[in-house]
């Protein structure tokens, strides 16, 4: 059955925690930091675990499957569904979208009670879809994560309850983006713009010519972001 016919807000959505893939077996995760990975829109968990050799080796990498299917003829798995998305929705006027990525937040979030509860320092790497459901996440639980990067995604309008102490935190946030991104809608870009300086210690780089991908001067980035962020865990 197509979960997002079935439960069109995401709701009831479950992570199935068989198709996540680690970079370490389980006997080798003990007291190491934890960095999860969140795909994109159409794409699965092989997609950005293919960057695991280009990152920090101290982490233990998990790159987690979304639990839902886009409607056919589409590849893939999403967090949340976007088809029905209007564009008061997008403007932030309305409330469909940020719920959805509310709900894809709430399931990722009960999918690492059940399988990292016990990490010591957890991060997010997201892309597009993934990124915002990392953004999101962070806000649901703002002392339960070290850090987010955020590739090509967008904080989802609205207040959440926790903002204020996510503010107060200053959890560290990578965002990366390309000039020639065509995806990401601009009124959601300048309200990022916005949001995260306000709600996280931002840093990151926009990157001339890139779509909605990612660029290898942006993978070095990140590794740089990440040996910061292992250091500030060492310290």
């Amino acid at each position: 059955m197509d979960e997002s016919a079935a439960d069109p807000d995401g709701v009831g959505a479950c992570i199935d925690a068989d198709a996540v893939l680690w970079s370490a077996p389980e006997a080798d995760r003990a007291g190491r930091p934890l960095l999860v990975l969140l795909h994109g829109y159409g794409a699965d968990e092989h997609d950005l675990f293919g960057l695991v050799p280009e990152l920090p080796g101290e982490f233990v990498v998990a790159a987690v499957r979304a639990p839902l299917h886009p409607p056919w003829p589409a590849p893939g798995y999403s967090w949340y569904p976007i088809e029905d998305v209007t564009a008061a929705d997008l403007a932030g006027t309305g409330t469909r979208d940020a719920q959805r990525v509310t709900h894809a937040a709430a399931a990722f979030i009960r999918w690492l009670d059940a399988a990292a509860g016990a990490a010591d320092s957890i991060g997010l790497f997201g892309f597009s879809q993934g990124a915002s459901v990392a953004i999101q996440a962070m806000r649901l639980d703002p002392a339960r994560f070290a850090f987010v990067l955020n590739l090509s995604g967008y904080a989802a309008p609205g207040d959440l309850p926790r903002d204020a102490e996510l503010a107060a935190r200053r959890v560290p946030v990578f965002w990366g983006r390309g000039t020639e991104d065509d995806v990401i809608l601009p009124v959601l870009v300048d309200h990022t713009t916005q949001w995260l300086p306000a709600h996280s210690e931002l840093s990151g780089r926009v990157y001339p010519a890139l779509g909605h991908g990612i660029a290898e001067d942006e993978v070095a980035d990140v590794r740089a972001f990440l040996g910061k962020q292992l250091a500030a865990i060492a310290g």
